[in-house]
């Protein structure tokens, strides 16, 4: 009985780690464009995104989103975050923010 409440609770466990939010999991699409450390301009168009704080991130993320930020990149980071959840994009603005 205690086994396999110790095993049920292990695969509860294994299960929320798989559906939670992963920033580096999430950053690996943006990484092409935008380098390994968030030190490269994406397609020498965008700002250079290392260094910026997590509200920052957050706040460009929901932007292109919802079509209300963007400059040269704005089509392009339209389709790229229209994926994302706010929960994704909370946990990617944070990953960037630690680079």
């Amino acid at each position: 009985m205690k086994t396999t409440r110790i095993l049920t609770g292990v695969a509860l466990l294994g299960l929320t780690s798989l559906f939670a939010n992963d920033g580096a999991g999430l950053y690996q699409s943006c990484a092409a464009c935008h380098g390994i450390n968030a030190e490269k301009a994406a397609l020498g168009k965008s700002q250079i995104i290392k260094g910026w704080d997590t509200a920052k991130i957050e706040t460009a993320l929901k932007g292109y989103k919802n079509g209300s930020y963007g400059g040269a990149m704005k089509g392009v980071m339209k389709g790229q975050v229209a994926r994302l959840s706010d929960a994704d994009i909370k946990a990617l603005a944070e990953y960037i923010s630690k680079m």
